[in-house]
């Protein structure tokens, strides 16, 4: 069983940082690409930032040069350092994880982690 654990979500005034990280668990050969996702109320869930096995990283539009995606891949961790963040940042954010399990690759979840900016 491959689990997901994301932390560091919370409050913080406009201007403000946070760091989320997401952990992954359980019998895993190997995790390519890893992602980060936030889904604001009423809206579709969308893609934040993402990384690959190498170290190669995209992001989305809204948040390039104040979002940064990384990876520990000794920790099978990942993370998103969030900078100049904004009240249309306050979403769930949801790390996403693409890991080979016994020869097969699936996509994982995590439970998401709310992240609110007060203006």
């Amino acid at each position: 069983q491959v689990q997901l654990v994301e932390s560091g979500g919370g409050l913080v005034q406009a201007g403000g940082s946070l760091r989320l990280s997401c952990a992954a668990s359980g019998s895993i050969f190997r995790i390519d690409a890893m992602g980060w996702y936030r889904q604001a109320p009423g809206k579709q869930r969308e893609l934040v930032a993402g990384i690959t096995s190498g170290g190669s990283t995209n992001y989305a539009d809204s948040v390039k040069g104040r979002f940064t995606i990384s990876r520990d891949n000794a920790k099978n961790t990942a993370y998103l350092q969030m900078d100049s963040l904004k009240p249309e940042d306050t979403a769930v954010y949801y790390c996403n994880a693409a890991i080979t399990q016994r020869g097969v690759m699936r996509t994982y979840w995590g439970q998401g982690t709310q992240v609110t900016v007060s203006s």
